[in-house]
């Protein structure tokens, strides 16, 4: 996990003290409830609200993620391509917050499969296995 571009050695020992043993959980998705990072929209009737987290959860888990997602923002490429194309894509563009929020549950899932399967990082792959982020894999990510 350290050797992500812009993880820290404090971020990782977070997560573990957050989620705790891997072993209890089966899938990734388990961890945004435990985050309070999940979706929910404000409705009432005919009115539709906003989509906002949820924030039931653990709020260090929270604090933790997101200060981590905004420095892969800055340091690490293959974040840095992913946000952009969240960011600027022609069909239901993101705002830089929600942005953010979607690389904090990306982040999580990155972090709960190496701590799982212990595998090493590399960012082409994950640019790979997106299937909208093939043109950012054929042209070199801009640093």
């Amino acid at each position: 996990m350290l050797e992500i571009t812009g993880i820290g050695r404090d971020t990782v020992a977070g997560f573990f003290a957050e989620v705790g043993d891997l072993s209890e959980y089966n899938h990734p998705r388990q961890i945004p409830k435990l985050a309070g990072l999940s979706l929910k929209e404000n409705t009432s009737g005919k009115h539709k609200g906003r989509t906002r987290i949820t924030k039931r959860g653990r709020k260090k888990l929270r604090a933790l993620l997101f200060p981590a997602s905004m420095i892969l923002v800055a340091k690490n490429k293959a974040f840095k391509a992913l946000h952009l194309n969240y960011t600027t894509r022609p069909d239901n563009p993101l705002k830089k917050m929600q942005s953010i929020i979607a690389l904090c549950n990306k982040l999580k899932c990155i972090l709960f499969s190496i701590g799982k399967k212990q595998f090493v990082f590399q960012e082409e792959k994950m640019l790979k296995d997106i299937p909208h982020m093939q043109a950012f894999i054929q042209e070199p990510i801009a640093a």
